[in-house]
C-alpha cells in the first residue's frame, strides 16, 4: 500500500500533538519538583472521607505518559503516513493534553471548579472520536500500528480519566458539603463506581479494545485497597466492579470476531 504522506496542514497538527504532550508531562514534572501548591495525590486526599484510590494507583501515569510520547513522536516523523485514527484523533487529543496538563496547574492552586471542567472535558473529547470511530477503531488488525501507538495510548488516558473523573467531582463534593444528603455518602460512592462500571463496559464493547479498561479495574483496585480499613462494604464493591470490569472487558475484546483485536486472516 502506498503511505498518503501528511499535508503541511496536518504535519503543523502534529507537531502541535508532541508539543501538548510535551507540555502535559512537563508540567507535571515541574509541579512536582518545584514544589508550588499541591501534587495530584494531596489534592485528590484533600476531601477523600466518601471515596479514595490508594496512592500508589496513581503511578499509571507513568504508563500513561509514555504511552503518549509514543503516540506523538511517531506521528512527529515525516514518514509516518496520514491515516484515519492519526486523523481522526489529532484535534481531540491535543484538546485533551491541554486539558490534563492545565489539571496539575488547577488542582496545585486549589481550582476546584477548574479541576472538574478540565477532567471532564479532556474525558468527553476523547471518547467522542472513540465512539463515532468505534467501527473502524474494532477493524484494526492486531498487527497494525495505529492500533498499538495511537488507540491504545489514548485508550489507556481515557480509561484512567473514567475512574478519576468521577472521583474529582465526589472529592470537590464532598470537601465543600455538596453532597446531596438525599443518600449517605456511601450510597453515592457506590453508584459512582456503577457508573464507572458501565461506561466501561459500554465503550469496550464498542470499540472492542481492552486498553481502555485496563486502567479502570486498575483504579477500582485501588478504591478496594484504599476502602479497606474504614469502609469495607464499599471495599468490596469496588473490588467486584474491578473484577466484573476487568472479566467483561476481556470477553468484549478478545471474542471470535473478525478484526477484533486478533490478527485478521
Amino acid at each position: 500500500m502506498s503511505i498518503l504522506r501528511p499535508s503541511s496542514s496536518q504535519m503543523t497538527r502534529r507537531l502541535i500533538v508532541l508539543a501538548t504532550v510535551i507540555f502535559a508531562i512537563a508540567i507535571s514534572q515541574v509541579q512536582m519538583f518545584m514544589g508550588w501548591g499541591q501534587t495530584a495525590q494531596e489534592f485528590s486526599a484533600d476531601s477523600d472521607t466518601t471515596l479514595k484510590v490508594a496512592g500508589y494507583a496513581f503511578a499509571i501515569w507513568g504508563v500513561i505518559y509514555a504511552g503518549l510520547l509514543v503516540y506523538a513522536i511517531r506521528q512527529a516523523l515525516p514518514q509516518t503516513g496520514e491515516s484515519e485514527m492519526i486523523n481522526r484523533f489529532g484535534w481531540p487529543s491535543i484538546l485533551a493534553f491541554l486539558g490534563i496538563g492545565w489539571w496539575i496547574v488547577a488542582a496545585a492552586f486549589d481550582w476546584e471548579l477548574a479541576t472538574i471542567v478540565l477532567i471532564f472535558g479532556s474525558l468527553i473529547v476523547l471518547l467522542i472520536p472513540m465512539l463515532t470511530g468505534a467501527h473502524a477503531i474494532s477493524a484494526l488488525s492486531r498487527a497494525d500500528r495505529d492500533r498499538w501507538m495511537t488507540v491504545w495510548p489514548l485508550s489507556l488516558l481515557a480509561g484512567w480519566l473514567t475512574v478519576a473523573a468521577p472521583l474529582n467531582l465526589i472529592t470537590v463534593a464532598t470537601g465543600n458539603g455538596d453532597l446531596p444528603a438525599m443518600l449517605s455518602p456511601t450510597v453515592w460512592a457506590i453508584l459512582a463506581i456503577a457508573v464507572v462500571v458501565a461506561v466501561a463496559l459500554l465503550v469496550t464493547w464498542r470499540i472492542r479494545t481492552i486498553a481502555y479498561s485496563l486502567p479502570i479495574a486498575w483504579g477500582l483496585l485501588g478504591a478496594f485497597v484504599a476502602e479497606q480499613e474504614r469502609n469495607m462494604p464499599l471495599a468490596m464493591m469496588a473490588l467486584a466492579a474491578g473484577v466484573v470490569v476487568l472479566i467483561g472487558a476481556v470477553l468484549l475484546a478478545f471474542r471470535l470476531k473478525s478484526g477484533v483485536e486478533r490478527a485478521t486472516a
